[in-house]
């Protein structure tokens, strides 16, 4: 047996209670491991620890399993009665070995039965109710639309900018330094339109008063951008959005600000003397204007823009400060939720204080953390509900980019995935293929056929799904900032998107409608012979009902066999799944 590829620890994602019943364990192995058991019971079945006991514990095969790339994963639920649970591992190999994995290593039958042995098994201690990591129950049943204040619609052409541009059409390529006039009345607006296309949740990127298009340099985090609205409006907003059953997200930019925040330039000013110098990182002053000041490490900032001088989220009074100004968003405009923009660079003491204090206002309250690689630090229960998943919008994309790879590849790469976090976590998982920070989707891939096949799998995966603004009539936009164009509503309205947007009306109903699109069990099975045919199947949570996706990424027509009803095609016809098609249907 390959030792060296089991792992198992009892934490985070590998051991972790699902709610106050059920208690998941997961394992990973080589492939050279045939069928795993799991002997587990209650630590003081057999009397006191460090007694005259012997221990054994209820023996079940685990039958659930995920394939990666180099191992195995492996899962099963068991239901601790009395809410701890000890156990350990018994691994049986092709070849017949049987091997005990416990805390403190292997074991084969001899030794593990060897009188006076102290095999260490793993222990969940117990099943405390505030340990349990829990996410808004809403936020799996939300279909996002994340817009880009000033290029989504102008509502107030009096709110303009001086040197505002006529607003552009959907081929026109843009800077940051445009302004087209974009502002909250015309999201107002533009609300029936969103909801009669099925959305339920917008994110907003932020609104405070700044001097970009973008707004990620803030001037005052306690005032709405006058060329956006003002407070009335926002308040406004929200409303309205509510009672098109739309949940509202803000973006909430701590880890820096703009170079106009006056904490910052009271600190440009008065340098040390400065009542906030410790509300920023300031290795060196004076500063010097146009001489690369954070390259030369006089102050940290956001990358290395000396206008996005770095926030302190270590300083009390700054965590205070914005923590305050959350409470008011929520207390003034009532959002749902908080979307941290680089939230990985924000303390995790910050973190953790804002969830207490949102939850607090909110009890389900959504958190959303800005993060694009491994997040299990943020995602314990007690910082964030999610991150944004740019982890599988990449692996996503990878499998159409590189058409060398193999569907299994794909299966590998989507279960990795999924076993990066507990299954709670996982159904929060704000799931995305662009965004503002990103190349368009239909930019990037260049085929609308593909468009819709990644689509259709961002619609059938567990978390909640988000579309870019313009996603839905395929809008064009290259690598940031052009990925933020103009909103082409003259063309919208002479109908020249129809089609587009009738995909995507039975792309987003599917979702809201269908238990199976939203549900976290999937399977990727391997019926046809070709080995850029994705097929996987979603499965209810009592194993009942099951849909079944087909993807074709070959290069050629393929014979297909729907065993059910269709729900959604694309390029299929008479049982011929057209290249770079897509069908799903129910499994009868």
């Amino acid at each position: 047996m390959n030792f060296s590829a089991v792992y198992h620890r009892m934490s985070d994602n590998m051991c972790y209670p699902l709610n106050e019943n059920d208690l998941i364990i997961n394992i990973k192995t080589d492939y050279d491991v045939e069928q795993v058991f799991l002997h587990y019971g209650d630590p003081f079945e057999a009397g006191i620890l460090g007694g005259n006991q012997s221990w054994e514990g209820k023996r079940e095969e685990i039958v659930f399993k995920k394939r990666l790339q180099h191992q195995i994963w492996w899962t099963t639920t068991v239901k601790p009665e009395f809410k701890r649970c000890r156990y350990y591992f018994e691994l049986i190999t092709r070849n017949g070995e049987v091997w005990f994995y416990a805390e403190n290593g292997f074991y084969d039958k001899k030794h593990k039965e060897l009188y006076g042995n102290t095999m260490q098994c793993f222990t969940f201690p117990w099943m405390n109710p505030a340990d349990i990591g829990r996410t808004p129950y809403w936020v799996t049943d939300t279909v996002w639309y994340q817009i880009y204040p000033e290029r989504f619609c102008n509502g107030n052409p009096k709110r303009n900018p001086e040197g505002t541009m006529p607003w552009a059409g959907p081929d026109t390529r843009v800077t940051n330094e445009q302004f087209y006039g974009g502002d909250l009345e015309g999201i107002d607006s533009k609300l029936s339109y969103l909801q009669d296309l099925g959305i339920t949740g917008l994110y907003l990127t932020p609104i405070n008063e700044a001097p970009s298009s973008h707004k990620y340099d803030t001037t005052d985090y306690k005032k709405i951008d006058p060329h956006f609205g003002d407070e009335q409006v926002m308040k406004d907003l929200v409303s309205h959005a509510h009672e098109k059953g739309m949940r509202v997200m803000l973006d909430g930019v701590f880890n820096h600000c703009g170079k106009e925040f006056k904490p910052w330039q009271d600190v440009i000013q008065k340098g040390p003397e400065s009542e906030y110098y410790d509300w920023f990182m300031v290795n060196e002053w004076p500063f010097k204007e146009n001489e690369h000041n954070t390259k030369k490490k006089r102050y940290f900032s956001f990358a290395f823009a000396d206008n996005m001088p770095k926030l302190n989220t270590n300083n009390p009074k700054v965590i205070d400060y914005f923590l305050d100004v959350c409470e008011t968003w929520v207390r003034e405009y009532d959002i749902d939720g908080l979307r941290l923009d680089v939230a990985n660079e924000i303390s995790h003491k910050f973190c953790k204080l804002l969830r207490e204090r949102m939850l607090a206002l909110k009890p389900d309250f959504y958190i959303l953390g800005e993060i694009w690689h491994d997040s299990i630090e943020w995602l314990r229960g007690d910082e964030f509900d999610a991150v944004m998943n740019y982890t599988l919008a990449g692996s996503i994309s990878e499998f159409w980019i590189d058409e060398e790879k193999e569907k299994r590849e794909f299966e590998f790469a989507i279960n990795r995935c999924y076993t990066l976090y507990t299954q709670q976590i996982n159904d929060a998982l704000f799931n995305l293929l662009d965004s503002h920070d990103t190349i368009r989707l239909i930019s990037k891939i260049g085929n609308i056929d593909k468009f819709y096949q990644q689509l259709a799998v961002l619609f059938a995966m567990p978390g909640s799904t988000c579309i870019y603004y313009g996603t839905e009539i395929a809008l064009e936009g290259s690598f940031d900032p052009d990925c933020r164009r103009c909103m082409p509503w003259k063309e919208i309205e002479e109908g020249k998107y129809n089609e587009n947007i009738a995909i995507m009306k039975q792309l987003i109903k599917l979702r809201k409608e269908n238990p199976l699109f939203r549900s976290r069990n999937f399977h990727f099975t391997h019926e046809y012979k070709e080995s850029r045919l994705v097929e996987f199947m979603k499965i209810d949570n009592f194993g009942d009902d099951k849909m079944q996706m087909l993807l074709n990424c070959t290069k050629e027509e393929v014979q297909v066999y729907p065993k059910g009803e269709i729900l959604f095609s694309h390029g299929y016809e008479n049982g011929i799944l057209k290249k770079n098609g897509v069908l799903i249907f129910n499994i009868s």
